[in-house]
């Protein structure tokens, strides 16, 4: 891994949620195409293992712990972004969670719902906040936000604030794309199809739910988290110049086909 050449070379990549599953692997990709990362986590163990396989790679990266659900600790995190390394450039809003109490509507709770809208909606909200004006003083950049293929159509399985959410992310994304494209930034909303990621197994450990899961994906098998990760990078790096405001889906025809649930 060398900081001298590469997709990303001579750019800062602030990514939320690197400690694990997609968020890592961004963080390791971007450094190898020539990235300062930026590596944003809640869980500081997490995050600084990341710090390390980069820079055991000769890469350069930088750990901000950081809840991407409140106001000064994005300000804060976003600030020492640009102290460290000297402008942002890219920013990578992939910070989520999907509690397994949330469910459908009536049987999930106030709370649940809170939770779930204030990490995987407001936290992007936030980032874009005190993102954009880094971006803007960099001269322009890339935006990318983690939704989910459940933000175009309905999900199989009951989760409903996780499905807001996502939605919201979508929405919020076209917005942004819109009011600042002739300001140079881009903004996009990465839509993963199920990902192979730790939290998953766990829900689909039983083998009747895990066949049931992937009936509806036609490519029959989860993403794995490195294939969601190089979409990310097409997005981060010039090669998409002229991508703004996409549904940028990654999801192996799941949102391509019809299945009933019942198939």
């Amino acid at each position: 891994m060398s900081n001298q050449g590469g997709r990303l070379a001579g750019r800062t990549a602030w990514i939320s949620g690197a400690g694990s599953g997609i968020g890592r692997e961004a963080a390791l990709i971007f450094a190898a195409e020539g990235a300062n990362v930026v590596v944003a986590d809640r869980d500081p163990t997490a995050g600084a293992a990341t710090v390390s396989a980069i820079a055991d790679a000769g890469g350069r990266a930088h750990v901000v712990t950081v809840d991407v659900s409140r106001a000064s600790e994005m300000e804060a995190a976003i600030a020492e972004a640009e102290q460290t390394f000297g402008a942002l450039h890219v920013l990578f809003n992939n910070a989520g969670i999907f509690p397994d109490e949330d469910g459908l509507p009536d049987d999930t709770s106030e709370a649940v719902w809170d939770q779930v809208i204030d990490v995987n909606l407001k936290g992007v909200f936030l980032g874009c906040k005190y993102g954009i004006p880094a971006l803007l003083r960099a001269g322009g950049g890339s935006i990318i936000n983690t939704a989910s293929f459940v933000a175009v159509v309905g999900a199989a399985t009951a989760q409903i604030a996780y499905t807001a959410s996502k939605g919201g992310v979508l929405a919020m994304t076209r917005e942004i794309a819109v009011a600042y494209a002739k300001r140079g930034i881009r903004a996009n909303a990465l839509c993963p199809g199920p990902v192979d990621t730790p939290l998953l197994q766990e829900l689909l450990a039983d083998p009747a739910a895990r066949a049931r899961r992937l009936v509806h994906v036609p490519m029959g098998r989860l993403a794995q988290a490195s294939e969601i990760a190089r979409a990310a990078l097409f997005l981060a790096s010039e090669e998409s110049s002229y991508v703004n405001g996409s549904t940028f889906l990654v999801d192996g025809g799941i949102t391509s086909a019809y299945v009933t649930p019942e198939d």
